[in-house]
């Protein structure tokens, strides 16, 4: 299982504030995204896809083509802007 976090507006656009799921092995995190698509519907593709975002594997900001392993935390929320 893969413990899967969304913060910020990411967590109120989808709903929900993390989820536990099951990727087979090996897998990154495009394979979480697409796991995630593929159980939730087309509306966390335009979410969690199509639009940019940023990511984290136990803390460590990563891109999708991040290796994840059973256990592991992976985070995702919405580019922050500062000012």
């Amino acid at each position: 299982m893969v413990k899967v976090v969304y913060f910020a507006s990411l967590r109120e656009r989808l709903g929900v504030a993390e989820e536990s799921i099951e990727v087979s092995q090996p897998a990154d995190v495009a394979a979480v995204l697409n796991q995630l698509v593929e159980l939730h519907g087309e509306q966390w593709q335009k979410i969690l896809v199509d639009t940019p975002i940023l990511m984290a594997v136990n803390q460590e900001m990563c891109d999708e083509k991040a290796a994840v392993a059973a256990g592991d935390e992976v985070a995702f929320f919405p580019p922050v802007t500062g000012g």
